[in-house]
């Protein structure tokens, strides 16, 4: 399948017609989901999920589905049978593709603030969006999809991170706070700079494509 890279925490899967859009949130263009089959989010953070966005492109396709936790499908009540919670577990198939279901909640930004639901999704059993979390799902995964900076994280646990999952290869996301001078930083330190991972990491711009 192709994946493509959206704003910050988003991207597709596309295998043929068929194109799954995981996380289109507040930092991300629209058009990421123009021509949606279905659509993925991880948890109801506006960098992930804006509501009317996505009641919007539901009314413009009214084909378009989506699988999401308990809290986000909340937001989206009276789209009815459109909206599907799943959980920690679950396997399920979404436009034709396997997605298994891993994870219950945000990382920890602040002790003194509440965390939120959030699952991760495993799609084909080849690409790992964890959202905002460092879950490890217990089976092998070949492309992880990397958080690469946010409140929640430094860069040692994304090292971390890196090492525990194991994966073949990994594309940055959720680098939208950064500048340019920020991702070369923290870049250089998934690679040649740092501590060494056993993961070889990219980062996609806006809009490009490799196939996974």
């Amino acid at each position: 399948m192709e994946l493509t890279k959206h704003g910050h925490a988003c991207v597709v899967l596309a295998d043929g017609e068929r194109r799954l859009v995981v996380d289109p949130g507040a930092f991300t263009d629209p058009v990421a989901l123009d021509g949606a089959t279905a659509v993925l989010v991880t948890h109801e953070h506006a960098d992930h999920f804006v509501a009317d966005r996505l009641r919007a492109a539901m009314a413009a396709s009214p084909g378009l589905e989506v699988w999401t936790n308990r809290s986000v499908a909340a937001q989206l009540e009276g789209a009815g049978n459109r909206v599907h919670v799943v959980g920690a577990g679950d396997v399920v198939t979404v436009a034709g593709f396997e997605v298994q279901v891993h994870g219950e909640l945000h990382a920890e930004i602040h002790p003194e603030l509440p965390r939120v639901a959030n699952v991760g999704f495993l799609v084909d059993g080849e690409v790992f969006h964890p959202g905002d979390a460092f879950t490890v799902p217990d089976t092998p995964v070949a492309t992880l999809l990397l958080p690469l900076h946010a409140p929640w994280s430094r860069t040692a646990e994304v090292v971390d991170y890196l090492r525990a999952v194991h994966a073949d290869q990994a594309f940055a996301v959720h680098d939208g706070l950064l500048n340019d001078t920020g991702i070369g930083v923290v870049s250089g330190l998934l690679g040649e700079r740092g501590p060494g991972t056993p993961t070889p990491v990219a980062r996609l711009t806006p809009g490009e494509t490799v196939e996974v």
